[in-house]
This record gives structure tokens, sequence and C-alpha cells, in this order.
């Protein structure tokens, strides 16, 4: 959970949401053409809807959720142990 904080979750929540649309509209799009003898135009939009739509509501979840884990503020000691860019590095060139 540490590594989430300070990200926007948006993007893996898309993700999520593409994937659960691909599989549960692959799902539902093969019942209703077995069961129901759909028409196959009327049977990849509605797997194309399921697709967009979980897509983005993944997203705006993912959206929502990232302001509940803010970045965590940590010293840097990186910064104070990295040489300074003023000194430039001497060169002995005879």
């Amino acid at each position: 959970m540490k590594k989430l904080r300070g990200r926007n979750l948006a993007h893996p929540g898309c993700l999520i949401g593409i994937t659960l649309g691909l599989t549960l509209g692959i799902v539902i799009a093969g019942v209703l053409a077995a069961s129901l003898n759909m028409p196959l135009n009327m049977v990849l939009l509605i797997w194309l809807a399921f697709t967009v739509i979980l897509a983005v509501l993944g997203w705006i979840i993912g959206d929502r959720l990232s302001s509940r884990f803010p970045a965590i503020e940590q010293e840097s000691t990186a910064a104070s142990t990295m040489p300074s860019s003023d000194t430039a590095p001497s060169s002995d060139v005879s």
C-alpha cells in the first residue's frame, strides 16, 4: 500500500475496468448470441459498451481513490550526500 502513496490510481483503475469489461463483455455476448439468437452487430455493440463503460468507471474510481493516499513527506538524505553541481571537476590535461 505504501507504493501507491502519492500516485494517481486512474490508470490502474482503467486497466482493471478494461480487463473486466472485456471478460464480462465476451461472456455476456456469447450468452446473448447463443441463447437469444441476437444479430452479430448488437452483440458486438453490447461487448464494446461493457468494455468502455467499465474502463471509464475504473478511471473515475481510481481517480477518486487517489486523493485518499497523499504522498508521505520524507527527509531526503540523498540530497545532502550528492555533490553540488556548482563545483566543476578539474581536469589536468597537459
